[in-house]
């Protein structure tokens, strides 16, 4: 099958999969995303094996599988929020069993465990928020959340159009070769008309604010998606996995919403 065709049919699929978790309902979203986060943290960690590296795959998947379902139960009220502070005893299961592995670099194994929790699990957690993006009590929409996703696609696919029509001055050459400040500016660029479109769809949030959100996604994300590109130079990987054909791993993928979610969370705290 032609490449681009393969890169279409699965992109599309994947973007239909995430809007259709958003719109169906809050439940078919978490489930969704619980099943993306185990997927995540696997290829993850995976990728970050090797025999200096042994991270404790299976409890920093369960881990994060109940970090990402207590956020998530405490933003559709089912548990009181502070019931969040119980994962931070789990997380101290992990130095207990490494004291017990007789691994030659424990500590390494530790801040890897955590590292795939702290930089997957986390971003995703703090989106269940984004239903209610007010904080109100007993109030879900699906609008803001998909809005999110919707200016990440666009200034992605924006800035990829841009970069090779127009791209010649190199972003970041040593982390990034394919990118360009012609495709960050025109996938902005983009990405600020799409989010002024969408405050329309969502008065709650002002047009202006909408423009702020769109700014820290196409910057965090930019960031976001070059420290994912950090991390697999680092490791010698051109891909972080093999999942979606045509496109590469689930962390290729997600890497803007990893590095976008937590500051575009604590502006909407901000404005509420």
């Amino acid at each position: 099958m032609n490449k681009l065709l393969k890169r279409s049919i699965t992109g599309t699929l994947f973007v239909a999969l995430i809007i259709c978790s958003i719109l169906w309902n809050r439940y078919i979203f978490i489930f969704v995303f619980l099943i993306i986060n185990i997927l995540c943290l696997e290829e993850f960690y995976k990728l970050v094996k090797s025999k200096d590296i042994l991270p404790q795959k299976h409890l920093g998947i369960f881990i994060g599988a109940i970090l990402f379902l207590s956020f998530a139960f405490a933003s559709i009220n089912l548990i009181p929020i502070k019931f969040l502070l119980l994962n931070l005893v789990l997380c101290s299961l992990v130095f207990i069993i490494e004291l017990y592995s007789k691994s030659k670099n424990p500590f390494l194994n530790i801040a890897y465990t955590f590292l795939g929790i702290i930089y997957i699990v986390f971003p995703f957690a703090l989106m269940n928020f984004f239903f209610n993006p007010g904080f109100i009590y007993n109030y879900s929409t699906y609008i803001f959340l998909l809005g999110f996703f919707v200016i990440i696609w666009v200034n992605d696919t924006f800035a990829y159009i841009f970069g090779n029509l127009f791209g010649k001055h190199k972003l970041f050459s040593r982390i990034s070769p394919g990118k360009t400040w012609e495709g960050t500016f025109g996938g902005g660029i983009f990405a600020i008309v799409a989010a002024y479109l969408i405050s329309y769809f969502y008065s709650e949030i002002f047009w202006y604010n909408w423009i702020v959100i769109a700014l820290i996604i196409v910057i965090f994300g930019t960031f976001g998606d070059l420290i994912e590109s950090l991390l697999k130079r680092s490791l010698n990987k051109k891909d972080s996995g093999r999942i979606l054909p045509g496109h590469g791993g689930l962390l290729d993928r997600f890497d803007s919403v990893f590095g976008s979610a937590p500051p575009v969370f604590i502006y909407i705290i901000l404005i509420s």
